[in-house]
């Protein structure tokens, strides 16, 4: 899943599985990447990332399950770095690995060590937050997929329309001058305040100053903010549902494997998945606006209509199922380490 902010220069990755899709220039914009579990389908594309960043004066942060600190140092010690030293820029990765109690360490690796780990720091995560900044933040939940496997929130604090005809009224352009709006709007900036406005127009530079009370009256609009949640590669049981539920409550997206067809219980039990079924539950169990099924298994590659399809039965009650039910699909099996 990629997050892209408007009028900013910065995206959120969550996993880093196949990237193809996905430019140089939107994976220049990243600056943070949640790692759910290091399966293959699930972490080969850091190699593309780095790629892309290599040689860039970037810093991004990295958070993934337990281990994954070794994991990062192994994959960039695949690599000879002899080179790397005299590069102009640097490379540096932050790299937070969350325990299954949710207490997290980190370390740093920087291009201009070869990638050698920097000293491991405990790191304080109160309330399973990972990332907390001015406009959002990133929970994350630790989940069963036989091993610790993440799944994460993203919680705006607020939400900032920006209407263009305001601005357009005002004689304003958009551009990176609104995240520092933005920004004054988060810290409760007093309607006097002026806010800085400058671009390029036909090679002149332009420059105004105008009230933050001036903008906020004719060109925004502050609302209650988004939230979306990413779950995947988790089995079904009393203990997983719980926590997804939690992590899940209210989200207006919910992006949510179902991996198996709602009559594959056992199988998916087995290769501790969801169903399609137990998908579409959970996501009514929680609240959630919409519900995005994705991850579906090879198996189903020809009939992803049909696990869409029952997901979203489940998660409307069209198919006449009462979402405090959804334990009963545990099956005969006990959670994994």
């Amino acid at each position: 899943m990629y997050v892209d902010f408007l009028f900013e220069k910065r995206a959120l990755l969550f996993d880093l599985g196949d990237l193809h899709a996905l430019s140089s220039r939107q994976l220049l914009r990243v600056t943070h990447a949640f790692v759910s579990h290091a399966h293959m389908d699930h972490f080969s594309g850091f190699d593309a990332l780095l790629r892309v960043l290599l040689g860039r004066e970037k810093q991004v942060g990295l958070f993934g399950p337990p281990g994954f600190l070794d994991r990062v140092e192994h994959k960039l010690a695949a690599y000879t770095w002899n080179l790397v030293e005299s590069y102009e820029n640097e490379l540096v990765f932050r790299v937070t690995e969350v325990a299954a109690d949710g207490s997290g360490s980190t370390a740093e690796f920087s291009s201009r060590s070869g990638f050698v780990r920097g000293a491991v720091s405990p790191v304080c995560l109160p309330g399973s937050v990972l990332v907390d900044e001015e406009t959002f933040l990133i929970r994350a939940a630790v989940l069963d997929h036989k091993i610790p496997c993440l799944g994460f929130a993203l919680e705006e604090k607020f939400h900032v329309n920006v209407w263009k005809s305001g601005l357009e009224s005002l004689g304003l352009p958009t551009g990176p001058w609104l995240r520092e709006l933005k920004s004054a709007v988060a810290q409760g900036a007093a309607d006097d305040q002026p806010v800085e406005v400058r671009w390029r127009d036909g090679g002149v530079v332009r420059e105004v100053r105008i009230p933050l009370g001036e903008l906020r009256a004719r060109a925004l609009r502050i609302v209650p903010g988004q939230k979306i949640a990413y779950v995947t590669d988790v089995v079904h049981h009393p203990a997983n549902a719980a926590a997804i539920v939690d992590l899940a409550a209210g989200a207006d997206l919910l992006f949510i494997e179902a991996t198996f067809a709602a009559e594959e219980v056992e199988r998916a039990a087995e290769k501790y998945h969801l169903t399609s079924r137990q998908a579409g539950l959970l996501g009514r169990r929680a609240g959630a606006k919409r519900l995005i099924p994705f991850h579906f298994s090879p198996k189903h590659a020809e009939a992803g209509d049909l696990l869409l399809q029952e997901a979203l039965a489940a998660f409307t009650g069209s198919g006449g199922t009462d979402p405090s039910s959804v334990e009963d699909n545990s099956a005969s099996f006990s959670p994994g380490p």
